[in-house]
């Protein structure tokens, strides 16, 4: 192959900064960002309720389509309702397979796994264990997990607990 000057200083350059990563300052926030997502589903799934003050904001807002009837516009909010998820599912375990990140947000896609070992909604608790995807993107503001989009697909875990399909009325005779 015959190399031109130019091509062997940007590959002597290119390479380099390959392998090093990115050292810019955006670069730079958008690691830190991706660490502290990773970190609050460390958290969440060892159940340290205590350690969430680091991690989210005061003022924390989670929304998702999923669970409407679920409000939480802070992070004791969202305490009270991992608390009550916990009296259903005691020992989650939380996989995350992506995280991006840019600007201010992280987004991420992972499987939520557990036994359903308390009542969920009019769901009665089964024993069984559900495994599901999740994704959502995560805002940061200084720092912190300020707000939280999530969704998921309740179907395949209703189906995986044994509460769907549903049983047949009985018929009144």
């Amino acid at each position: 192959m015959d190399w031109k000057p130019h091509s062997r200083i940007l590959f002597v350059i290119a390479v380099p900064a390959l392998l090093m990563g990115c050292l810019c300052g955006p670069c730079e926030e958008a690691t830190k960002n991706k660490e502290l997502a990773l970190t609050a589903f460390e958290v969440l799934g060892r159940g340290e309720l205590d350690r969430l003050d680091e991690l989210f904001a005061n003022d924390y807002v989670r929304h998702c389509q999923a669970t409407p009837e679920v409000e939480v516009m802070s992070i004791d909010a969202f305490k009270e309702y991992l608390r009550r998820e916990a009296e259903t599912v005691p020992k989650p375990e939380y996989t995350v397979t992506h995280l991006l990140s840019e600007d201010n947000l992280v987004a991420f896609w992972a499987t939520y796994a557990g036994v359903q070992e308390g009542q969920m909604g009019s769901y009665p608790a089964t024993g069984r264990r559900m495994e599901v995807d999740f994704a959502g993107v995560h805002r940061i503001e200084n720092g912190k997990i300020a707000e939280t989009w999530v969704t998921w697909d309740n179907l395949t875990g209703l189906t995986q607990l044994g509460h769907f399909p549903p049983q047949p009325l009985e018929t009144l005779d």
